[in-house]
């Protein structure tokens, strides 16, 4: 068997197409691993690549090899094992199996694994994979800043490299035709004639004419010589302009309950929640801006780090994260310029009748415009009121409210997709 082995050094990402493919390839695979790995991590390791394990038997490919092979239904003469119609195991089919190397066994069953790691950016890739904000609009241009090339036609003036090949030789063709069709077309006459002139006997042939005719014919024929094949004036160039790119412009309100009745547990599930977020918005959408917003019996806009990191407790007044965010809404991000979202994580645990201040707030002052909220309790215990008031939420507005629940860090992947998985238009 035959095998040919390339040693060449993969610089200048001579090999990208052929990763490319074999990340297609093993997709269902590699994102297993990836949801995997979000359960095991830590917060700060949440972004970085992973190593990656295929079993062998998931990866081999199809070869050719020497041999007799094939259906044989013969038995040769002195066999005293086999009769007709006994089914033969093939040769390495019997014993253990296992990879090379290792020690001898007389027992069980191995597979060898194919192991690979993926970058960061892989890595993200797939993390992110189908997600998407949904019911995002284009509010209005986010400033000048960007563009994007398009062709706007076809101009007499530009560079080599926008030549058009086509419209050059097509309007070349054109002047041509324009300025050697009335010699063409005399010449088709004065060969016409110069061929009745020839016919005649030798008595009735007028020589001088017939080489009157030939000098006229070839004089003729030098001047459409003359005009050139391609010409300045017939080239032709792309014509490319910049024109404005129109950016969805959009915030996401990140609420996060910090009051004592979050246990240290709980504040973790919902900070990787808040990160896996973060790190989407970051990666999805360049011009989406973020609101951080703690709460326990007050509210306050904090930045990342705070946000994060902070240990700061109290108790649990959930509508003062609300009306903090209708204030900021109301002062910065006017909904007629911006696509508003809202992500909360709570464990459902409210200070007495404040769950139906919460209730009045979306359904007044939020929801209406807003393009998505998702609200997210992270508890294993039953619901509490401000669940059975955010139902009635949901009710009014199906399409722009969701709800999910976390029990353990397991949920919290699968969770976030689901919550911010593209949604299949009918």
């Amino acid at each position: 068997m035959s095998y040919i082995i390339d040693r060449r050094l993969n610089g200048k990402k001579k090999s990208t197409v052929n990763r490319q493919r074999f990340l297609r390839r093993y997709k269902a695979h590699i994102k297993k691993a990836v949801g995997e790995a979000m359960n095991s991590r830590s917060i700060t390791d949440m972004d970085k690549g992973e190593r990656i394990s295929i079993p062998t038997r998931d990866i081999s490919e199809p070869i050719f090899s020497h041999g007799a092979g094939g259906h044989v239904e013969r038995v040769l003469p002195g066999n005293k094992e086999f009769i007709s119609g006994d089914r033969i195991p093939r040769q390495g089919q019997q014993g253990g199996a296992g990879g090379g190397g290792g020690g001898a066994s007389d027992s069980g069953e191995g597979v060898d694994e194919f192991v690979f790691q993926i970058s960061q950016e892989e890595f993200l890739d797939f993390m992110f994979e189908g997600l998407q904000l949904p019911n995002m609009v284009k509010r209005r241009l986010a400033g000048n800043e960007s563009f994007q090339v398009v062709r706007a036609g076809i101009s007499n003036e530009g560079t080599p490299g926008r030549l058009n090949v086509v419209r050059s030789l097509r309007a070349a063709n054109a002047r041509r035709i324009a300025l050697t069709s009335s010699k063409r077309r005399n010449i088709r006459e004065l060969e016409l004639e110069l061929a009745q002139e020839e016919e005649k006997d030798l008595v009735l042939r007028d020589q001088r004419r017939i080489d009157a005719l030939r000098d006229k014919i070839a004089d003729l024929r030098r001047r459409v010589d003359r005009v050139p094949f391609l010409d300045d004036f017939d080239l032709k160039y792309n014509l490319l302009v910049r024109q404005p790119r129109p950016r969805s412009r959009a915030v996401m309100f990140c609420l996060m309950d910090v009051s004592g009745s979050m246990n240290q547990a709980t504040k973790d599930m919902a900070k990787r929640f808040f990160l896996l977020l973060y790190l989407f918005l970051q990666r999805s959408y360049e011009y989406t801006e973020v609101v951080f917003i703690r709460h326990h019996t007050s509210a306050k806009e904090v930045d990342e780090e705070e946000f994060f990191y902070s240990r700061e407790t109290g108790g649990t007044i959930v509508s003062s994260a609300l009306k903090l965010m209708r204030r900021v809404m109301r002062e910065r991000y006017p909904a007629s310029e911006w696509n508003i979202y809202g992500a909360q994580a709570s464990d459902g645990d409210n200070w007495n009748d404040d769950s139906s201040t919460c209730h009045k707030i979306l359904i007044d002052d939020i929801m209406p415009h807003v393009q998505y909220y998702s609200y997210v309790e992270i508890t294993p215990r039953d619901h509490q009121a401000l669940w059975e008031e955010y139902e009635s939420v949901r009710t009014l507005f199906p399409e722009h409210f969701a709800m999910e629940q976390i029990v353990d860090v397991q949920d919290i992947y699968p969770v976030f997709r689901q919550l911010f998985s593209q949604k299949v238009s009918a």
